[in-house]
């Protein structure tokens, strides 16, 4: 490895001053959010959402400038580096060129701080003071706690219960930048105390989360609900992290054959692949694979109808065309919390059904024993999110030992896994298990799909 190129990195100037927007780019348009009681086409709900995200969600423009305020923020962290994983293609003994594009190394230590950053300053922007969010394993409540205390903003997080218990240090970390962080179905809402009574043992889910977030904020006239993922606009400021990684491509003389990377809601993913999706659109590089990862506990892309569902327990969000194994799905309790969303997102889902990308699943142990060899190469502890997509990779990197092709991969490496260790502990002292697809809890689910009659043109 001596003399040979490791980081590859851009200037402070060189990073981009736009995010990418994929709807003017889409072959076939993206079906459109349906009113949650109208069950037809219909803005994000307002007072929900500030007027910069309902402005990006639905945006035709393909360059959107990112405001100066929120770039000068960026500059904290960005550009991320593009490392180039020789270590781990020496273990693999494969022909294949490993490249990783980390963005653990933001302040909140994952790739969810691009867009809480641009949420709180378009939020500060319409003079609100308060967020209300939910979060899976932490890392985007986390994220928006700093994105909030830049701007002077609260912040309260419904944080899933069974992620709330096995990831202390998320909370505090919250905490520490300002949140008030409670685990969800909490005692706070009319719709957490419904459930409590229910089932008071309930681990929670996203979908659960996101109703009691949503309560919130419509309770309150100087509070905005912010989501993490999923959405248009979300998807849209992790842009800059496929833009960025373009650029470092070009720079190392390469072009990926393959991206793979994790996928719960779909954001980080999305925002490493959208930049590249459009050459395989336009035909440039029509033989370009795309690969988005999630668990086998979890599986709404691999196992999961494309239909219309509702985006969280209660029916409160719009309705979007997804896969989903239904809104009232709870998962089981992995360690990848930030994957244990029923629906996957509106762009990831119909770029998959015009076979733009693929889907695979993996199980839990299998991810944490990629993660193991990741960090004893690399020198970095993946999230346990991550660890799906560097699974996925390490597959297809000896699928290229045995072929003997030299294909260069490119893992989206979302964040670190400093505040996983306990998951890590479990995997070590041989604790961990895999969780099988729940199909009969996911059967009864999709019956409760909502009734739609909208046809699209």
């Amino acid at each position: 490895m001596k003399g040979q190129e490791t980081k590859i990195t851009l200037t402070e100037k060189e990073m981009p001053t736009t995010w990418y927007n994929i709807l003017p780019d889409l072959p076939k348009p993206l079906p459109p959010l349906l009113h949650p009681g109208t069950g037809q086409p219909s803005p994000l709900p307002p007072p929900l959402f500030s007027k910069g995200m309902q402005e990006q969600e639905f945006s035709k423009e393909r360059n959107i400038e990112i405001p100066d305020e929120v770039l000068d923020i960026y500059k904290l962290w960005r550009p991320t580096p593009l490392i180039r994983a020789y270590r781990l293609e020496k273990a693999l003994d494969t022909p294949a060129k490993i490249f990783y594009k980390y963005e653990g190394v933001s302040p909140a230590g994952s790739h969810k701080l691009n867009t809480a950053v641009a949420q709180a300053y378009y939020g500060k922007k319409d003079g609100i003071k308060r967020f209300a969010t939910e979060t899976g394993a932490g890392q985007w409540g986390s994220a928006l706690a700093l994105g909030c205390a830049f701007f002077g903003l609260e912040l309260k997080v419904y944080m899933v219960k069974v992620s709330f218990n096995q990831k202390p240090y998320r909370r505090i970390l919250m905490e520490t930048w300002g949140a008030k962080c409670v685990p969800s179905p909490s005692q706070d809402t009319e719709i957490g105390r419904k459930i409590l009574a229910e089932d008071p043992n309930s681990p929670g889910s996203l979908a659960i989360a996101i109703s009691e977030a949503i309560e919130d904020a419509f309770g309150r006239e100087d509070t905005y609900y912010s989501i993490g993922s999923v959405i248009n606009s979300v998807l849209l400021h992790q842009t800059i992290i496929g833009q960025e990684a373009k650029k470092q491509m070009e720079k190392a003389g390469l072009y990926p054959d393959i991206i793979v990377g994790c996928i719960g809601g779909g954001s980080n993913f999305a925002g490493m692949f959208l930049p590249f999706v459009k050459d395989k659109i336009g035909g440039k590089k029509p033989n370009l694979r795309i690969i988005n990862v999630e668990p086998t506990a979890c599986p709404s892309m691999t196992k999961g109808p494309y239909t219309w569902d509702y985006g969280d327990v209660c029916g409160m969000a719009p309705i979007a065309k997804m896969y989903t194994l239904g809104h009232t799905f709870i998962p089981p309790g992995i360690h990848a919390g930030g994957l244990r969303y029923h629906g996957m997102a509106p762009i990831i889902s119909h770029l998959h059904k015009l076979g733009y990308v693929e889907a695979k699943a993996v199980p839990q142990v299998a991810t944490f024993q990629a993660g193991v060899q990741f960090a004893r190469t690399e020198g970095i502890v993946p999230a346990p999110e991550p660890n799906h997509g560097i699974r996925v990779a390490i597959d297809e990197a000896l699928a290229c030992k045995k072929s003997g092709e030299s294909k260069t991969i490119l893992i989206a490496l979302s964040g670190h896994g400093h505040f996983d260790l306990s998951a890590y502990d479990e995997f070590l002292s041989g604790k961990l298990q895999d969780y099988d697809y729940p199909a009969e809890k996911v059967k009864e689910a999709l019956t409760h799909l909502p009734k739609v009659e909208y046809v699209e043109a």
